[in-house]
């Protein structure tokens, strides 16, 4: 029989990051959760976390993960089909990764009703959307929207639609850097700024003009500040078009080669056996995800 008190340790520790910030949610001292989770190890036999900073869960940590995320979601439909179980004005927290791009765009607008009126309060993980399935086999999400179709075991995926991206620029930095005009050559030879190591938007749209190896870039782990430092003219940048057209129209941005987009499939990934709540999110995703982007081809 699990301990779920156990459980609870482990699962604060990955989702804090550390034994110090798991242990303040849990409002234990972190000898306490440190001696929970040798506890929880000498029982299965086998450790449970990589002791690292942060602390990162083995094989084995991660499938007690996924069953605590499952049964947290679980026992929100226990508590509505037994009342007694059921607090006034209780609330459902659910943990999900997703890319900044989306954070900054899209998904407030798409999600706001229904957090609402479900009484469902998010903590998001920001990760780009080509990684951000790693949180789901880490068991430390019960869902999460990213750039890969194929979803783990023990989940499903939906697509949802594509983020359309555009190479811009300000009109500063097209003067200074392309005197003659914008070549294609030239790109490649110009500051860019990229999200972070996992970005390869810039890559992939070089790659498509048909330019490849290493290029000059800054590196900007910030949707806004991304957005900033490109209308601010320290480098070109793919920016998605929802973000783009104010500052077009204000004259901040211009595309580098208009009609060249890169559109970024996104996919929903979700636990199978998450609950009602899971579910109904994930219907509400599919009714109202493509308002804000673009069909996939």
């Amino acid at each position: 029989m699990l301990d779920y008190k156990l459980l609870a340790a482990l699962a604060a520790v990955v989702e804090q990051a550390g034994f110090e910030r798991g242990a303040q949610v849990l409002g234990l001292s972190q000898s306490a959760v440190s001696q929970r989770i040798k506890l929880l190890e000498a029982r299965i036999g086998q450790p449970v976390l990589l002791r690292a900073i942060p602390p990162t869960p083995t094989d084995v940590g991660r499938q007690l993960l996924n069953h605590v995320q499952q049964v947290r979601l679980l026992e929100r439909d226990l508590q509505r089909q037994v009342p007694a179980l059921e607090a006034d004005g209780e609330t459902q927290r659910l943990r999900i990764a997703i890319n900044a791009d989306s954070l900054a765009t899209w998904w407030a607008r798409a999600v706001a009703d229904f957090c609402a009126s479900h009484r469902v309060l998010l903590e998001l993980v920001v990760e780009d959307q080509e990684v951000g399935l790693k949180r789901m086999r880490a068991g430390d999400v019960a869902a999460c929207v990213c750039a890969a179709e194929r979803p783990v075991s023990g989940a499903r995926s939906l697509a949802l639609g594509a983020m359309r991206y555009r190479a811009m620029a300000s009109p500063a930095f097209i003067a200074r850097h392309f005197p003659g005009g914008v070549s294609t050559a030239r790109i490649a030879q110009v500051p860019a700024i990229v999200f972070g190591p996992d970005d390869q938007l810039q890559h992939r749209y070089l790659s498509e003009l048909g330019l490849s190896g290493s290029f000059l870039h800054h590196l900007c782990p910030s949707s806004e500040g991304f957005l900033r430092l490109t209308a601010e003219g320290l480098g070109w940048g793919m920016v998605p078009e929802p973000q783009m057209t104010e500052a077009m129209a204000r004259g901040e941005l211009v595309e580098l080669l208009p009609g060249r987009p890169v559109d970024v499939p996104l996919y929903w990934h979700h636990w199978r056996n998450g609950g009602e709540l899971l579910d109904q999110l994930t219907r509400h995703l599919q009714r109202h995800a493509g308002d804000y982007l673009v069909p996939l081809a």
